[in-house]
């Protein structure tokens, strides 16, 4: 990042007795960026969040925010804001009065909380509901009223939560959307965790994987997808195929692999890549190899047999054994060619561009 970051962590580690929470991270965040922390259960995301807003001290390290070490800092005295998991509305408030309810320890006049409670529910698009009672709204809408509530505060980072996971897939894409376009629109940092890897995709400058209270990469979405460093990274963000190859050569930047199947080609040597016996671990997206229909060529492809598929409306899953390779691959096709009328038992044709193979550290 160009800019001084917003966020500065610094070897932090969190331990509760002998659990380590966290294990000496290390991250910059930028401003205005949206960020998230993606990772399973447990691995620390909302441990690092948490000790972001205050709500949790590290064993060790530090956290800096916009300059400033924020360790000794209550939650309110950091220029962040948290919206939680569960919104925690006031269920005996309207939306305009939990809006505003942060305001009040500011000790603002009248007019001056109106305006800028007026402002935050402009800007999550709820200035028509500000008399509603909590518990008569949806549960998009309650999100928007946790929104306003902490942005009214006028933070310089706000926190989210898992903000989306207690919503309906429609509505949680829905509010996906909303959300990136709100924080294009006030320009500040938000920090995100999710579990969900195709939520992280959608919504962030840059993403950070988490396992085991360590982050395994940072990256933008793009290239955390297309280009995994570890099979544990690839294997949580979507579906891929995984095949040992054996190396025949390598460089500083390259290596040269042998695969069963997919020929001779020269991949990316991943960061922390460590040969075992002269072997690597290669990996292809489902939705990289292509059918080839009819008489139709390419100048790379494998054959196989289709041993089970799933549908899945605008896509269908195949699966294809191909000989010589240790388990059967996962192949993705657009319905709109026909993949959903390719039985079970069928011989199959795929495509490929070597270029879509990538080598993993273990």
């Amino acid at each position: 990042m160009a800019e001084k970051p917003m966020i500065e962590i610094d070897a932090v580690s969190r331990y509760y007795g002998i659990y380590k929470a966290l294990d000496d991270v290390t991250l910059d965040i930028g401003a205005g960026e949206f960020f998230s922390l993606l990772g399973p259960s447990g691995c620390g995301k909302t441990t690092l969040l948490r000790s972001i807003a205050g709500f949790d001290t590290p064993t060790s390290g530090d956290i800096r925010i916009d300059g400033r070490s924020a360790i000794d800092l209550p939650p309110n005295k950091r220029p962040t804001n948290m919206v939680f998991q569960n919104y925690a509305i006031f269920p005996h408030l309207n939306v305009e009065e939990n809006v505003a309810y942060g305001l009040k320890r500011l000790k603002l006049d009248a007019a001056e909380e109106r305006r800028r409670v007026g402002d935050a529910l402009e800007q999550v698009r709820l200035a028509h509901l500000s008399k509603r009672k909590a518990h008569e709204l949806s549960g998009g809408q309650r999100q928007r009223v946790a929104l306003a509530r902490a942005l009214v505060m006028r933070p310089k980072v706000l926190l989210l939560d898992e903000p989306l996971s207690a919503l309906d897939k429609k509505l949680r894409e829905e509010m996906q959307v909303e959300l990136r376009t709100l924080q294009k629109a006030v320009g500040i940092t938000f920090v995100l965790v999710t579990h969900d890897q195709y939520e992280a995709l959608a919504m962030s400058d840059r993403i950070a994987v988490m396992f085991g209270g360590r982050i395994a990469q940072v990256a933008t979405p793009k290239e955390i997808y297309q280009h995994p460093l570890t099979r544990q990274v690839a294997d949580f963000l979507g579906g891929m195929n995984f095949m040992q190859a054996r190396i025949t050569g390598e460089s500083a930047i390259n290596l040269s692999v042998e695969t069963a199947r997919f020929g001779n080609v020269t991949v990316t040597k991943p960061r922390g890549f460590a040969a075992s016996n002269g072997q690597a671990t290669i990996g292809i997206r489902p939705e990289r190899l292509r059918v080839l229909w009819d008489d139709a060529k390419a100048d790379c492809e494998v054959t196989g047999l289709v041993v089970d598929r799933h549908y899945f409306g605008e896509i269908t899953h195949l699966i294809v054994d191909v000989p010589g390779l240790e388990k059967p691959l996962s192949v993705s096709e657009t319905n709109n060619f026909g993949a959903d009328d390719i039985p079970v038992g069928a011989p199959i044709r795929l495509a490929y561009d070597p270029d879509a193979l990538v080598a993993l550290a273990d």
